[in-house]
This record gives structure tokens, sequence and C-alpha cells, in this order.
């Protein structure tokens, strides 16, 4: 089985690679965005992608550029489950996942415990499985299972 674990940089970076271990136990590739600062060796097979800002100039060229990316990653790994905490650069990915019958896994941010985020908002209705690190979260996300935090 091949997993692919998808996160933007930053705190949904950090909450993705508490997943480590799995990472470790399973075919795994980590797919994140690209900064300026780095991401550094975290003992994963990395990808990375374009950062998008959806207030930026470029939004929509960026999304259709990382959209070609995401059906070529796909193409070339085959995962059979995407895990992910989103944000934006991830969701082209996510729901090509999704077209080829796979398994979506999303946890929505830690840092959310009274609003959605944009790719939880957009993901919800496609992912197999969402969970809340919040239990107040379930009010927003009525389907979401809650455990408890990643950390």
């Amino acid at each position: 089985m091949k997993l692919l674990f998808a996160a933007s940089s930053g705190g949904h970076f950090e909450q993705i690679m508490m997943l480590k271990p799995l990472m470790k136990k399973y075919d795994s590739v980590l797919l994140t965005e690209k900064t300026d600062y780095g991401m550094g060796d975290n003992g994963v097979r990395t990808i990375y992608v374009p950062q998008i800002n959806r207030k930026g100039i470029l939004f929509i060229p960026k999304l259709i550029s990382n959209t070609f990316r995401a059906i070529k990653i796909y193409h070339k790994e085959k995962p059979d489950i995407m895990i992910t905490t989103g944000v934006l650069a991830i969701v082209p990915l996510a729901l090509i996942v999704k077209l080829h019958r796979r398994k979506l896994v999303y946890i929505e941010s830690f840092a959310k415990v009274t609003s959605k985020t944009l790719s939880g908002k957009l993901l919800y209705k496609f992912a197999d499985q969402f969970y809340v690190q919040w239990e107040s979260m379930l009010k927003l996300y009525p389907k979401a299972i809650y455990k408890g935090g990643i950390y």
C-alpha cells in the first residue's frame, strides 16, 4: 500500500509530520509547498509544488499549473491513500486522487476551533475520512471524526 501525505508549509506541515511514524511504516511520499525558507531534510521522500496565495495576482495560473503537476504526480506515484492537512495547493491533487477512486483522508487544522479552513470546506464532501482536532468542530462538520489533537 502506498500513502501520499500532503500539506502546505508552516503549521499544516508540522501537523502532517506528526504522522511520520506512519510514513515510515508504509511506502510513503510527502508533498508540500516550495518555500524560500525550505523544509530541511525530514527523512521522507518529498515532492515540492509552488506555493499558492488565493489573494495573489498569479492565483489562477498557479492553480492551473499545480493541477497539471498533480496529474503527473498522481500517475507517477499511484498512491492508494492520500492523507492531508490541506491547504489550497493540495486541493487539485486531492480531487485527482478521488477521481481515480482512491481514498482521501483529511485532517482539519489544529488551529481551527470554531471555523472551517477553505480546503476543509472544499474537501469535506470528498473525503473518505474527515478528522477534526477539536470536539467543537463537530458542529461545523457533523460527519467528521473526533479523536483529539494530532500533537
